[in-house]
Order: structure tokens, then C-alpha cells, then sequence
């Protein structure tokens, strides 16, 4: 199975981001948009794990201790080589706290920790076609980056297991981690 951990948005970020998406998407056939179904943020791609691995993680991240955390989307940009237009989102030290922790579990289930950046944001849309970079030009040109979107509080973060497919991955829902005050 292929797992990873994340934060599900918001519906009112979902709405915001569903309104962006449509707007670019009208006025480009080059843009496969992603499903507003399949928009998190994620804390930590696990890829291939045996069923023993999948237990150590729930184990491990349902000992994880943490208060709510704070999630602010931060304007739009673009991951030019892949052909990715994203919203992204700032790291506060709240989530940057917490995915440290989860790393750490995570480690102890033998997953190694990336060597880059934490570089959390959302996948809005593939720019496809034999002329992406022409197109990621014209959608640049289009879009945004100062993008505002609402705050929202982040109740929870949950293990994902990653379906893929023709039509693009579908996410299921594995278990789900309360952040919650001490007390």
C-alpha cells in the first residue's frame, strides 16, 4: 500500500480554491485541474509500506501530542519542471513542530526522512501537453500569486493510503489523529 500523513483543508479553503481553479481552467486546455476530493496538505509521503509498517505508524502517530495547529494558505505559485501550479501554504512553527514529530514516529517504523526543505502546499492542477512550459507561461501570466485565502484551525491530520489510476489518484481516509490542548 501507498501511504502518506496529512491535514484535510478546510471547507471554506476548499471553496476559495475551487473558485480559483475554475476561473484558470475556463481559459486553458492545457490545465488538468486535480479534484478538490484529493486536496490536503501533505506532512509526510511515505510511499510503498507493508502491513506491519502501517501498524508501527498508527501506533507511533497516535501517541503524537499536539494542540490544534494554525494553517494559513500563502498565494499561488508554480513547481516549473514538474508542471505544477499550487497554493501554498506558510510554515508557521506549529506546523513545522508537528511535522517534526511525525517524522520522528515515522522513523521508528523505518521511513527516512527526506533531505529537502518541508515545502508544504496544495496541488491545484498539472499543466499537460507537448508545450507545458509555453503554457505554464500564459497560466503565470493569469494567475494570482498574492492569492488570499482564510485561516482555519487544524483539528486533526490523517493517514491517507494513495489509489492510482488513468484518471488520477484517488485517497482513502486510514485513520485519523485528533490534535488536541493538554489538559
Amino acid at each position: 500500500m501507498r501511504l502518506f500523513i496529512g491535514i484535510p483543508l478546510a471547507r471554506e479553503v476548499i471553496e476559495a480554491l475551487e473558485r480559483i481553479v475554475r476561473a484558470q481552467q475556463a481559459r486553458s486546455d492545457e490545465l488538468r485541474c486535480t479534484s478538490s476530493a484529493t486536496w490536503h496538505i501533505t506532512l509526510q509521503f511515505l510511499g510503498a509500506t507493508t502491513p506491519v509498517q502501517a501498524d508501527c505508524i498508527v501506533a507511533g502517530l497516535g501517541r503524537i501530542q499536539s494542540p490544534p495547529v494554525p494553517v494559513l494558505l500563502d498565494g499561488t505559485g508554480f513547481f516549473d519542471q514538474a508542471g505544477v501550479y499550487f497554493a501554498g501554504v506558510d510554515v508557521s512553527a506549529e506546523l513545522r513542530q508537528l511535522q517534526k514529530e511525525i517524522v520522528s514516529s515515522t522513523s521508528q517504523c523505518g521511513f527516512i526522512p527526506e533531505d529537502r526543505p518541508f515545502h508544504p502546499h496544495v496541488t491545484l492542477a498539472r499543466v499537460k501537453g507537448d508545450h507545458r512550459r509555453n503554457a505554464l507561461k500564459k497560466l503565470k501570466m493569469r494567475t494570482n500569486p498574492e492569492e488570499n485565502f482564510p485561516p482555519f484551525l487544524a483539528t486533526e491530520f490523517l493517514l491517507y493510503e494513495a489509489f492510482l489510476g488513468a484518471g488520477g489518484s484517488r485517497y482513502e481516509v486510514r485513520a485519523r489523529f485528533p490534535l488536541r490542548d493538554k489538559g
